[in-house]
């Protein structure tokens, strides 16, 4: 008798237990048609190709419009019942979009919703369950600080989801919206700081990420972000703000750093300060002859936009960016994270007419003074034609190569765990001027989107796409892109300067070009 009833006892409990994992299961399901996130809940849509579920326009701070224009983000306002998240919400102020250069429709924001009204993120996840906790990334777009959005074709998220991470993309403030400073908004601030609201936008954003994306099957634990450009440039800014410290584990800067002056001599500087950002602020009320801060809230977004040339760029506000970014890179009090960077082949980009071989060394020689013979040598002008790839690379190295490069070498004298690519595919043009391996070329690659865009891909594209995005993948969940089945990817030093090279073959190799990035770092480090 005492035997049977142990055993019923034993199968009551193993069926309790059975019970009771199973609630846990379905308390845990991600149920797209209703996720609880900060300020109410939201429901996405799924793809019945993929499996893969998409929110998009997701409010990650109150809309920045009216008093709030100008200030940190505020929290989120509370919604009532389900907002609906299956389109992208408006992307921030920025002129009309229009294709130019290489850069096709598919690189660019819709022509609408454009709005003040922008702080909205957008997550793809193929999670199943809250608890899967998958690795996530935070992508960061480019566009020089004045256009963008996480509405661009190329920076879709479906692909990596399929990949396993859970992909998040985001919007900022740009422009004379996202970096005005001025006295009285400084004066204003319980920071005591002014301009780089598109900043505190990024880390709002990810410190919603770190309290929701649990929502989504991610883990709060191991971020990444992300970016290209001026989003590359921002993951630099965003490694180097301790008000940022906590938010990642990871960053991927792709083609921008901000580490070095764009030009040479004795005055030299990557950012500006907050004293001169808010005299250009100055300027700019006087414009528009509003004398206060009041009344330049009171301008209609549009008339701002298209009244003001800005001179738009992060800048040292001694809260965000407490000193020069170099200096915290050089310091070593930068947030402790693993780097992966890189640039282009033909990142140069070039507005304007060539000069010739004459006209360029000359001007070579009056902007670099002592230093112009020496640089003709990594740049010559032996002919017009010569004169015209250096003024590429030279404009490529001075805007990306050598900023990438800083980074590269400054992280890894640290100990850091840094991998640096080139990526040299000519992305074949169509239609299309052959721009090389240009600008922005790579972002689809890297995120498996080349259905995004409109061009005769081969074989050769797909498979590269296909073993890049694995590569930021593999990066995005452990820190290190290398993984089975994939060319050895060296971990970058100092003293071998070994790098992945990102072509129509995938192979590491030496550098090839140190002695002028070298040189461009000497002329250009900001002392």
């Amino acid at each position: 008798m005492m035997d049977r009833t142990v055993i019923l006892i034993v199968f009551l409990l193993a069926f309790v237990s059975c019970k009771t994992k199973q609630s846990n299961t379905q308390e845990t399901a991600i149920d797209i048609a209703k996720v609880k996130v900060d300020g109410g809940f939201i429901s996405g849509i799924k793809s019945e190709d993929s499996g893969v579920a998409s929110f998009k326009g997701i409010p990650f701070a109150a809309p920045p419009v009216g008093d709030l224009r100008w200030k940190a983000p505020a929290p989120v306002q509370d919604w009532e019942g389900v907002k609906k998240c299956d389109a992208f919400a408006a992307s921030a102020m920025q002129p009309f979009p229009e294709p130019f250069y290489m850069w096709s429709e598919e690189f660019l924001i819709p022509e609408e919703p454009i709005d003040e009204d922008c702080l909205y993120l957008n997550i793809w996840t193929g999670a199943k369950s809250t608890t899967e906790k998958r690795p996530v990334v935070v992508f960061i777009h480019g566009g020089g600080f004045t256009s963008g959005s996480g509405s661009v074709p190329i920076y879709d998220g479906e692909a990596m989801a399929k990949k396993g991470v859970v992909f998040v993309n985001i919007n900022y403030r740009l422009g004379i919206f996202g970096f005005l400073a001025h006295p009285e908004l400084t004066a204003e601030s319980p920071n005591k700081a002014s301009g780089n609201y598109g900043l505190m936008d990024q880390i709002a954003a990810l410190k919603w990420v770190k309290n929701n994306i649990a929502a989504f099957g991610g883990n709060p634990d191991n971020v990444t972000i992300a970016g290209q450009s001026a989003g590359s440039a921002s993951v630099v800014f965003l490694v180097a703000s301790p008000k940022a410290n906590g938010l990642f584990r990871k960053a991927i800067a792709q083609s921008g750093a901000g580490l070095l002056s764009r030009n040479p001599g004795p005055d030299r500087t990557a950012l500006v300060d907050l004293q001169h950002a808010e005299q250009s602020g100055i300027a700019v009320a006087d414009k528009l002859n509003a004398p206060s801060i009041a009344e330049l809230r009171n301008i209609p977004a549009i008339q701002l936009q298209n009244k003001v040339r800005f001179n738009t760029h992060p800048i040292i506000d001694g809260y965000i960016l407490p000193e020069s970014v170099t200096k915290i890179f050089t310091d070593n009090i930068e947030n402790n994270v693993s780097i992966l960077t890189g640039w282009n082949e033909d990142d140069g980009v070039f507005i304007g007419e060539f000069a010739k071989a004459g006209e360029y060394k000359k001007s070579i020689l009056e902007q670099w003074g002592d230093a112009g013979q020496e640089l003709l040598k990594y740049y010559p002008a032996t002919n017009d034609e010569v004169a015209e790839i250096s003024q590429l690379d030279l404009q490529r190295d001075i805007a990306f190569g050598a900023q990438n490069y800083t980074l590269a070498n400054l992280t890894s004298d640290h100990e850091k765990n840094v991998y640096v690519y080139r990526f040299t595919r000519r992305v074949p043009p169509g239609n299309y001027v052959d721009y090389g391996a240009f600008h922005t070329g790579e972002v689809a690659y890297a995120y498996n989107n080349l259905d995004f865009v409109d061009r005769p891909f081969e074989t050769t594209d797909y498979q590269l796409a296909d073993v890049m995005s694995d590569y930021w993948v593999n990066f995005i969940i452990k820190g290190d892109p290398n993984s089975d089945g994939l060319p050895d990817w060296p971990a970058y030093n100092i003293n071998t300067k070994e790098i992945m090279y990102l072509g129509d073959q995938q192979k590491s190799g030496v550098l090839q070009d140190t002695a002028s990035l070298n040189f461009l770092y000497e002329q250009l480090i900001v002392k």
